[in-house]
């Protein structure tokens, strides 16, 4: 496999993975460090055998709980930069998704609806009747599929980086993704992302077999519109202004949601409970780390829905 075609794949796996759209092995390199901050020890940790797999969780912080989900081919590690924001005000519970981090992939079929099953059963064993969500790409698909078939356990939610069709993706995106394969292993021995795999993952030989799994994924086609309806919690959908998804696909999304379907009115009468946040100078490969989503996220996790009016601004110039 020639360079140029490991790059590709890469940056294509961009639907699940948290790797950049690279040029060269030095770019490779630089852009994923970030996956590799060390993370806020955790107040409490550990492995929970939910449904045949045994699924690392760690906490940390205070406060009304959130479950934050990462992108494929990373761990909860790779929230490092914003989870000490995050943990000033909730209680952040991560998990390492299957076949990710600590949670070794197993034998069980990898699939979003699964992983989602799988979520709700971890809230319940931790003790908790709902938490609000929060997933970045592969996570936020799992998110979506926990909010859908157990929106008792959801109270709030928040999608960053992702879609409901694979038709959201720019074009160029599917066919690439289509090549993510055990091949592209010997070629990732030096990067970030498989350093960090082997460093903590229960069976580190299984990283072809995990580039397998999530190509085999990827090469599925998938449309979950007709469930969107069905999340009837309050949303926020969150993405880069470079993101990979179309953004009359973010926007579809959003609409499908009943949001941007009118003005929202003088006195905000017929504005929408879901938000959407489009962050300005964010791709989809640095969005989950960016300080601006935390700044969007928190206040809509905490139901803050007031802002001064114009009439109150002016007043308190007078």
């Amino acid at each position: 496999m020639s360079k140029a075609l490991l790059f590709a794949i890469l940056a294509s796996a961009a639907a699940l993975l948290a790797c950049p759209g690279i040029t060269n092995a030095n770019e490779v390199k630089s852009a994923m460090t970030t996956e590799a901050k060390t993370p806020p020890k955790p107040e409490k940790s550990g492995l929970l055998p939910i449904n045949g797999l045994n699924y690392y969780y760690a906490v940390h912080g205070k406060g009304e709980p959130l479950l934050l989900l990462h992108g494929g081919l990373g761990t909860a590690d790779m929230f490092a930069p914003i989870l000490p924001k995050l943990a000033e005000h909730r209680t952040v519970i991560t998990v390492d998704l299957q076949g990710h981090g600590r949670t070794a992939l197993g034998d069980r079929p990898f699939t979003l609806e699964a992983m989602g099953n799988d979520m709700a059963d971890i809230v319940k064993a931790l003790g908790y009747d709902h938490v609000d969500v929060m997933g970045y790409s592969l996570g936020g698909g799992v998110a979506f599929r926990m909010a859908v078939q157990h929106p008792e356990s959801v109270r709030r939610l928040v999608l960053v980086s992702t879609g409901y069709a694979a038709d959201g993706f720019y074009d160029e995106m599917r066919p690439q993704q289509a090549q993510v394969s055990a091949a592209a292993a010997p070629f990732m021995k030096d990067t970030p992302m498989y350093k960090s795999y082997v460093a903590v993952a229960p069976h580190p030989e299984e990283f072809p077999k995990l580039l397998d799994t999530l190509g085999n994924f990827m090469r599925q086609n998938y449309d979950y519109s007709a469930d969107v309806p069905k999340l009837k919690m309050p949303v926020m959908l969150a993405y880069g202004d470079s993101d990979m998804y179309k953004p009359e696909h973010e926007i579809k999304f959003y609409q499908m949601l009943g949001g941007g379907l009118k003005d929202a009115g003088w006195m905000r009468e017929n504005l929408s409970r879901n938000r959407l946040a489009i962050l300005p100078n964010r791709t989809h490969y640095d969005v989950f780390f960016a300080p601006e989503l935390t700044a969007a996220a928190l206040p809509f996790l905490d139901g803050q829905t007031k802002v001064k009016s114009w009439d109150e601004v002016v007043g308190e110039t007078e």
